[in-house]
């Protein structure tokens, strides 16, 4: 596992505690995938309501708030596939 998806894991489980009510994925460029459940964010590629895709530097910019998730995806630098509605849900855990 890269160390990318390891700090993203870290990351994603201090900003959602307690939690995702659904499956989302997130696909981090060449590093690999982090899952999001009712269990928090782990390492994996499993199947998802919705699956959003962006390149490290996207992806780490949107957890350290400088990036807006929304933003990003109106600019086509977060690709996303599946629910909507679940992926906006989750760009307001990470807003």
């Amino acid at each position: 596992m890269s160390e990318v998806i390891d700090t993203a894991v870290t990351a994603l489980n201090e900003k959602i505690s307690g939690g995702f009510d659904g499956i989302a994925k997130f696909v981090i460029g060449d590093e690999g995938a982090v899952i999001i459940d009712s269990d928090g964010a782990r390492a994996g590629d499993d199947d998802a309501d919705v699956t959003m895709t962006a390149d490290a530097d996207v992806f780490q910019s949107i957890l350290e708030g400088e990036t807006n998730p929304t933003a990003a995806f109106m600019t086509g630098k977060l690709t996303i596939d599946g629910d909507m509605g679940m992926a906006m849900k989750l760009a307001s855990f990470l807003a």
